[in-house]
C-alpha cells in the first residue's frame, strides 16, 4: 500500500500542474482585454475568430483544477469556497459573461450589438484575472479564517470553517493579493499579445502585427515590474510550518528557506524566468519573432509550479491562517483519505492521455483558423 504521505505529495504535484496550465491558459482572457483597443473591424474579427476556439480550455482546466482541489484536499475547499465566497461568485461571473459572450456575440438577430459583448469579454479578461491572481495570493499572504473541526458535531451550526463577516471581500481589497492580482493581468496581456501575434495569419509588418509588438513591450514591462514587486514580498514574507507534527508555527522568510531547501522549485523558478523574459525581450527587438508565446508558455508553468511547491511543500501551510495559527491548512491536514487519494492515483493515469488531447484539439483548431 502506498504510504499516505506520498500519495498527498503526489496529488499536490498534479494539482500544481493544472495550476500552471491555466495560468498560461490566461492569455485568452488577456487577449480579450484588448478587444476595446483602436481596432479595425477585420483586425478585431480576428482576434475573436483567433481567441475563441481556445476559451474553452481554459475553462475546462479551471473546472479540473477545482475539481482535483475538492478530491484531494476536500477542506481547503470547504474553507475557501465557502469563506471566501463572493471572491470566488465573481470569479464564476467572469467566466459565465465569457461563455455568453462567444455564444451570442456573433448570431443573428444580436440585440446587443458585438459592442456589448466584446465589453463583457473585456470584463471577463480583466476581473478573472485580477480575482485569480488574489486566490493565489493567498497561499501564501493568508485568509481570515478559523478551522474547528468538532464543530460538525454541533446540530445547530455544523459549519467547521469560520471566516470573517465580508466573506472574501477582504481578501479581494488586501493590497498584497492585489499585487499578484495584477501581475496575472498584465502577464496574460502579455501573452495574450504573444499568442495573437504567433496566432493571427498576417504578415510581419502589417498594422496589426506592430500592435501587438508594443502590447508585448508595454504590457511585459508592467508585468516585470509586478513580477519583481510580488517576489520581494513573497521571499520576504513569514510563512506557516509545522515541525515535527507540532503545533504550526509562523516561520520568518519561510518562502525563501522553501527555495533554499527545494533546488527543484529555485530552478524552475530562475529557468521560468528566464524564458519568459526571453520570449518577451526577443518579441520586442526582433519584428520577424513571432514564437515568443512558446518561450514565455513554458517559462509561466514552470514558475507557478514553482510557487505552488514552496507554497505546500517543506511541512508549509499552503493555505495560512491570520485569525488562528492553528487553523492553517497543510497538504497533511486537509487531505482525503488514503483510499480516496490512491484510487484516484489511477485514475490520474489517463492525464497524459488527456493532455494528448487538448494538443490535437488545439492543432486541429489551428488549421481550422488558417484555413
Amino acid at each position: 500500500m502506498i504510504d499516505t504521505a506520498l500519495l498527498q505529495d503526489y496529488w499536490w504535484l498534479l494539482i500544481s500542474v493544472l495550476g500552471a496550465v491555466l495560468v498560461f491558459l490566461l492569455f485568452v482572457q488577456g487577449g480579450q482585454t484588448m478587444l476595446l483597443d483602436r481596432l479595425t473591424d477585420s483586425d478585431r474579427s480576428n482576434m475573436i475568430h483567433s481567441l475563441g476556439h481556445k476559451w474553452e480550455l481554459t475553462f475546462t482546466t479551471l473546472v479540473v483544477f477545482g475539481g482535483a482541489f475538492f478530491a484531494a484536499f476536500p477542506l481547503f475547499y470547504s474553507t475557501s469556497f465557502g469563506g471566501a465566497y463572493w471572491l470566488w461568485m465573481l470569479i464564476l461571473f467572469s467566466f459565465v459573461l465569457q461563455a455568453v459572450s462567444y455564444e451570442f456575440r456573433s448570431k443573428p438577430g444580436n440585440l446587443f450589438g458585438t459592442r456589448t459583448y466584446d465589453t463583457f469579454l473585456f470584463i471577463n479578461g480583466c476581473l478573472g484575472c485580477i480575482l485569480l491572481g488574489v486566490a493565489v495570493a493567498m497561499f501564501f499572504f493568508g485568509a481570515e479564517f478559523t478551522v474547528t473541526k468538532t464543530r460538525i458535531l454541533d446540530a445547530g451550526s455544523p459549519v467547521i470553517s469560520v471566516w470573517a463577516p465580508t466573506h472574501g471581500f477582504e481578501a479581494i481589497f488586501n493590497w498584497r493579493n492585489l499585487v499578484l492580482g495584477f501581475t496575472v493581468l498584465f502577464l496574460a496581456r502579455t501573452l495574450g499579445a504573444l499568442y495573437l501575434r504567433n496566432n493571427v495569419a498576417l504578415p510581419a509588418d502589417s498594422d496589426f502585427q506592430g500592435r501587438m509588438r508594443f502590447q508585448v513591450l508595454v504590457n511585459g514591462t508592467v508585468f516585470a515590474v509586478l513580477f519583481i514587486a510580488f517576489a520581494i514580498l513573497l521571499l520576504t514574507s513569514p510563512g506557516i510550518r509545522t515541525f515535527y507534527e507540532g503545533e504550526p508555527q509562523s516561520v520568518p522568510y519561510a518562502y525563501l528557506q522553501n527555495f533554499l531547501a527545494l533546488p527543484a522549485a529555485a530552478v524552475a523558478f530562475l529557468v521560468g524566468t528566464v524564458a519568459v523574459l526571453y520570449g518577451i525581450i526577443r518579441t520586442i527587438l526582433s519584428a520577424t519573432f513571432r514564437s515568443g508565446i512558446w518561450a514565455a508558455g513554458i517559462g509561466t508553468i514552470l514558475v507557478v509550479m514553482s510557487l505552488f511547491w514552496v507554497a505546500g511543500y517543506n511541512d508549509t501551510a499552503y493555505y495560512p491562517s491570520l485569525l488562528d495559527t492553528a487553523s492553517s491548512l497543510t497538504i497533511r491536514n486537509s487531505s482525503s483519505t488514503q483510499f480516496t487519494l490512491q484510487v484516484m492515483s489511477w485514475v490520474s493515469l489517463i492525464v497524459p492521455f488527456v493532455i494528448a488531447y487538448i494538443a490535437y484539439v488545439w492543432r486541429a483548431m489551428d488549421r481550422r483558423t488558417s484555413c
